[in-house]
């Protein structure tokens, strides 16, 4: 008779599943954290007005005391920026069956529903810093390379290095459009695609199912929207803008130098003078004892480039005693006297002020999507033959946009060299 092998016992042998379970992606919302602080302005679905000083009155010069003529005067010229509101979601579904499965410590190290109650928060304000930082026409990543039909699933696999986002802006599941370089064409009008894969370390996603005309310089854009172009949350790049075309709340950028933001073009590595000159931009066009707080808000590359600056300049001066060696310094960094507010989902080719002119039109804050006659908010998913499934749906809703009231307080460098390794 043959011996009792380990095959043969295999069915009496105990599983081990390790209890802490651990996140292998990043939920970050630094951004939108900090809006969240800012001024809100609770707002109907009307046009929100923000009231601007535009231009100074007077008209000053010489005159002859002797009988001349004084002139005639001048006076101060008000005008308004308008914003409204983008409506952004997120939809969690879950079928009765991975709720039950895991509904007891004596089923699963964790109850799957409840652990998404708890964590989807999260990964909203995740998309919602995300969408901060797009220029107002929801692009998340700008597609270097187009390979049709070689991605997952025979989906399409799209290399994502062309800026300084990468794949940072998306998410692995998200549902996305594809538009051509020029926003006038939606690839995917009336069948939006799934993200399928998700490499961050590569900069590469795979969508499915596959789009047949898409080629590299093609833009990868939230969900929901249709119109070309595609009109979306005003983050970062469109409120931090020097641009003398297109327009900002209603001013036409041509004829409108006013409403412009103050840029320092790079061209090439960070370097100690950038800052200050983009401070002092700011000090040139609303005056030095403003009393702005400035931050300077970055990815931690350019962090890594300014530290690298530092050590280049250091001593170390070693002491008799035992000592241990640090080469780094800490986070606590400053560029001209701006505190840095490190992102990793910030443009890594960029560094932005942001003063305290910042702020949010609100019309519907964060919250569960809610039956108005009911106040419920799990409902159940429905078949095509009208039957239910078995299966469960929740949404996290918000109506708001960001607004800066000051734009010539807003100041940032761009065209920055991403240090190697980025």
């Amino acid at each position: 008779m043959a011996a009792q092998a380990e095959t043969n016992v295999l069915g009496l042998e105990l599983e081990r599943v390790r209890e802490k379970v651990k996140t292998l992606f990043d939920r970050d919302d630094k951004f939108y954290s900090s809006l969240e602080k800012k001024p809100t302005e609770v707002v109907s679905n009307r046009d929100m007005r923000i009231p601007l000083e535009l231009r100074p009155g007077g008209k000053f010069g010489q005159y002859d005391p002797d009988g001349g003529s004084l002139g005639r005067g001048g006076g101060i010229q008000y005008d308004k920026a308008v914003i409204n509101t983008v409506h952004l979601k997120h939809a969690v579904e879950w079928t009765a069956k991975s709720q039950w499965a895991t509904d007891s410590k004596r089923k699963a190290v964790l109850d799957s529903f409840r652990d998404a109650l708890a964590k989807q928060l999260d990964e909203f304000r995740r998309h919602l810093d995300s969408l901060c930082m797009t220029d107002g026409t929801g692009v998340l990543a700008t597609v270097s390379t187009y390979s049709v039909g070689t991605g997952t699933g025979g989906g399409d696999r799209l290399t994502l290095a062309t800026d300084g986002f990468g794949a940072r802006l998306l998410r692995f599941g998200q549902n996305v459009n594809i538009y051509n370089a020029a926003l006038s064409t939606n690839r995917t009008a009336g069948l939006e695609r799934e993200i399928n894969f998700y490499d961050l370390a590569n900069k590469i996603v795979d969508i499915t199912p596959s789009v047949a005309t898409g080629i590299a310089t093609d833009k990868v854009v939230i969900s929901g929207v249709t119109a070309t172009p595609p009109v979306s949350l005003l983050g970062v790049p469109y409120h931090h803008s020097n641009a003398s075309s297109g327009t900002w709340l209603g001013f036409p950028r041509s004829t409108t130098p006013e409403i412009r933001a103050s840029r320092v073009a790079a061209g090439g590595a960070l370097a100690l003078p950038f800052a200050r000159l983009a401070i002092n931009k700011i000090a040139d066009r609303v005056g030095i004892d403003n009393g702005m707080r400035l931050e300077a808000w970055l990815h931690r590359c350019q962090m890594q480039a300014y530290e690298e600056l530092g050590q280049l300049v250091s001593q170390i001066h070693k002491q008799a005693s035992n000592e241990n060696l640090n080469m780094y310094f800490s986070d606590n960094m400053q560029l001209a006297g701006a505190p840095c507010r490190p992102s990793m989902s910030w443009d890594k080719t960029r560094i932005d002020f942001i003063t305290d002119v910042w702020g949010r039109a609100e019309m519907h804050e964060v919250d569960y999507y809610k039956d108005p006659s009911s106040g419920r908010k799990i409902f159940e998913v429905r078949g095509t033959d009208g039957g239910v499934v078995a299966a469960w749906l929740f949404y996290l809703v918000t109506s708001f946009n960001i607004f800066v009231d000051n734009p010539a307080a807003c100041s940032y460098i761009d065209t920055l060299t991403v240090p190697s390794g980025y």
